[in-house]
């Protein structure tokens, strides 16, 4: 319950800090993954430790290559990161899958009601038919919606959020 309240805190602050300002910041990230690493081994020991550190790997490995690419923001990878500390590995695995799906309907979202969506879909519509006949011509989307962003963070929090209330069903 001690780690839930933690992630649930820290959750709130993180989404409400990337919507407005799409960051993710460290001073909120590093006190709760110290706090949350010296509890796990205070109550268990070594294995707590080694709990929590397979978590932080993993939930660091999971966003690293989208963070290398440059399609993801560090405060992203910590975020996760941080999930995977407090909660462990099972658990960042499972909100890693609800983060990608969530992430996935808000970028959707975000598609369709951006300017220019008429223009978007008739050109991907024109792409495919050209692929029937074999031809390869580009998708017609301009330059300004592949740089466009979204904070990401709200996914990661929605992925988490889903798992602490299916606790009992996915662990």
């Amino acid at each position: 319950m001690w780690f839930d309240a933690i992630l649930i805190t820290v959750l709130f602050i993180c989404v409400i800090t990337d919507v407005k300002s799409r960051k993710i910041y460290n001073k909120v990230i590093f006190p709760a993954l110290l706090i949350g690493v010296l509890s796990h081994m205070i109550a268990s020991g070594w294995s707590g430790l080694f709990f929590s550190f397979k978590g932080f790997l993993l939930g660091l490995g999971l966003l690293l290559i989208p963070y290398l690419l440059g399609g993801m923001g560090a405060g992203d990878v910590k975020l996760l990161a941080l999930i995977g500390a407090l909660k462990g590995s099972l658990f960042v695995f499972y909100t890693a899958i609800y983060m990608g799906l969530i992430g996935g309907v808000i970028a959707l979202f975000i598609l369709l009601f951006r300017k220019g969506v008429i223009t978007r879909i008739k050109g991907i519509l024109y792409s495919m038919g050209c692929w029937k006949f074999g031809m390869r011509l580009p998708i017609f989307i301009e330059k300004e919606a592949l740089t466009q962003t979204y904070p990401y963070g709200l996914a990661i929090a929605g992925g988490a959020m889903v798992c602490l209330l299916m606790k009992e069903v996915l662990l």
